[in-house]
């Protein structure tokens, strides 16, 4: 049988409050060294992929657009 543990309400205290504060600094810091750690795609590289990736939502539109009007004057045919 699993252990059942009671959950306590926390008191804030001015010492949590300035812990609060020191960890939001920490936060915001290791933010800044793990940012630094990226590597950003050069400006052609993202040019091209933005276009692949314009040009892929457009065929697939297209293909489902296309898709739809044969079904819908197939429909049409039927009814």
């Amino acid at each position: 049988m699993a252990n059942k543990e009671t959950v306590k309400e926390k008191n804030i205290t001015p010492s949590d409050s300035q812990n609060n504060s020191l960890t939001q600094a920490n936060f915001v810091e290791e933010t800044k060294q793990e940012l630094a750690k990226v590597v950003w795609p050069s400006r052609q590289q993202l040019l091209s992929e933005s276009l692949a990736v314009i040009l892929m939502v457009a065929l697939v539109a297209s293909l489902i657009y296309l898709v739809d009007k044969i079904f819908g004057w197939a429909a049409g045919k039927v009814f």
